[in-house]
């Protein structure tokens, strides 16, 4: 039965950008006119357009033509704007407080009766307090990463994936021609999704993953191997958050007035470095970036996106609120948002992926 109280909605994307959120904005609009004649506005950069003035608009068909392929997000987005731990700089310092008290007030003078958050674990938790204090929202997981535990995957991983083997495979070649050990440091955080399937589909020699620590010795006694059968150039696909056996993960700064203030990154270099001062063989590392957000979305991903968006106001709909759509293959489908976000989905070295890897040659560093 449809929400007969709802007339308004509003969307906004939260955290780091991904190829696929206009799709999902674009199916949630078109959904909400047309199945429900509901008005829909964009809310933008994140939560921090329902903080400050002049930052909702409306969302009309004409908004969303024509953005199916684009990536990024036509609302903006935003990690610094938690509501509920605002940070702003006093006298020099960073200082945080509460102001979802203005975001309420913001929702009731725009006159949004329900919310559509995208994004990842961080965007979601906010969403589920939010939920706490009588907002009627719901979710949609939101991560290159791949790491939300309830849904079987989150849309802008399929591209990201795909980018990081189309620069893998381009990189293999100047290996090849110089003899050389190749590092490509992938994202991914805390989870290794990214470089474990870009490194199976571009044919890594060797994955190292936050979930299975690797010890350096290891790495070298496998690359010496590759040398004495001719094999004079090796492929290491690392994610950010690899780390050796006892040690810790590399980060590259602190950011204290982000949501996120860990930012890893720089255990390609150090790998490559160590490499060519152990071996005498010439390594470079690559750290691929923030291309992996980027660009067009992949076929898969413009599906999976409409489908959720379409799921999303489908929940409104049926009065359905503080729950997130996902993928449980084949439909889709929901779960309480408060189960969403309470851990995050790692690789375990013990999956059928992992041990396919494993029987093909690939070294995990263990």
């Amino acid at each position: 039965m449809a929400s007969t109280s709802v007339h308004k909605i509003g969307i906004l994307t939260g955290g780091g950008d991904c190829p696929g959120l206009n799709a999902v904005i674009r199916a949630a609009v078109k959904a909400a006119i047309l199945q429900y004649g509901w008005k829909v506005v964009g809310i933008e950069d994140g939560f921090e357009g329902l903080l400050l003035p002049g930052k909702v608009r409306p969302l009309l068909f004409d908004h969303v033509k024509d953005i199916l392929d684009r990536g990024g997000t036509i609302l903006g987005s935003s990690n610094r704007a938690n509501p509920f731990e605002y940070k702003f700089k006093v006298d020099g310092k960073i200082v945080s407080e509460d102001r979802s008290p203005i975001l309420l007030d913001n929702l009731k003078h725009n006159e949004i009766d329900a919310l559509i958050v995208i994004g990842g674990d961080g965007t979601l938790s906010i969403a589920y307090k939010l939920y706490t204090l009588g907002v009627n929202v719901v979710g949609v997981p939101k991560t290159i990463d791949n790491d939300l535990a309830s849904t079987d995957i989150t849309f802008g991983f399929d591209t990201a994936v795909n980018t990081a083997t189309w620069a893998i495979d381009k990189i293999r070649t100047t290996g090849e021609s110089h003899h050389r050990v190749m590092v490509v440091e992938v994202m991914g955080r805390y989870a290794g999704w990214i470089a474990l399937q870009a490194g199976i589909a571009s044919g890594a020699d060797i994955i190292l993953i936050p979930e299975i620590p690797f010890r350096f010795e290891r790495i070298c006694h496998v690359i010496r191997e590759r040398v004495s059968t001719g094999r004079h150039h090796s492929i290491i696909v690392v994610a950010e958050g690899a780390k050796p056996e006892g040690g810790d993960m590399v980060v590259k700064k602190i950011v204290d007035d982000s949501a996120d203030p860990i930012r890893l990154g720089g255990i390609g270099e150090v790998l490559a470095n160590k490499i060519q001062s152990e071996l005498g063989i010439e390594s470079r590392s690559t750290v691929l970036g923030h291309v992996q957000r980027g660009g067009s979305p992949s076929a898969f991903d413009r599906i999976l996106s409409t489908r959720l968006g379409v799921g999303a106001v489908r929940l409104i709909g049926e009065g359905k609120f503080g729950r997130m759509v996902c993928l449980r293959t084949p439909r889709i489908d929901s779960v309480p948002l408060e189960d969403a976000v309470k851990q995050l989905k790692k690789v375990s070295p013990d999956i059928d992926m992992v041990q396919a890897a494993r029987a093909i040659g690939v070294c995990f560093g263990d």
